[in-house]
């Protein structure tokens, strides 16, 4: 195998390196191409197959190392911003009819939900103003 033939193969490797990356969304896949491609570099500019190996090995590894940590703790971050029933947690409402662990009304962002207490022993007349503390489903439990 001469040095031509050397880097295509380390481009076919990335290539096939790519397609279990699309299809299974794992990026050390990606990150081994990433590998084979510099491979490819150090052999079309004359290296040996050794020091082709290392520049893949270390390239692959360092990204590896480097990538694997930050995306997982992206990953692991909640949305700054708050959207859909999870904006409305924490809000405050007006009960409209008397809610108690049974239910009743609350405006709340404009709309009127039903609501419950989370407190079973509790609770809130008209006019009063609550905080919402979950969603669930189309019912807002609040205290």
């Amino acid at each position: 195998m001469n040095d031509i033939d050397a880097w295509v193969w380390w481009l076919v490797a990335a290539a096939a390196l790519g397609i279990p990356l699309v299809v299974t969304a794992m990026p050390e896949f990606g990150m081994l191409a990433v590998g084979a491609v510099a491979a490819a570099i150090a052999s079309g500019v004359g290296a040996g197959l050794v020091v082709q190996l290392l520049v893949f090995v270390i390239v692959s590894v360092a990204l590896i190392a480097v990538v694997r940590p930050v995306a997982a703790r992206h990953r692991s971050q909640r949305p700054r911003l708050a959207t859909g029933v999870d904006a409305l947690k924490g809000r405050q409402a007006v009960v409209l009819e008397r809610v108690d662990a049974s239910g009743g009304r609350i405006k709340l962002a404009g709309e009127v939900w039903s609501a419950r207490t989370l407190d079973t022993g509790r609770a809130y007349e008209v006019g009063q103003e609550v905080d919402v503390v979950d969603i669930e489903g189309a019912t807002a439990i609040i205290m």
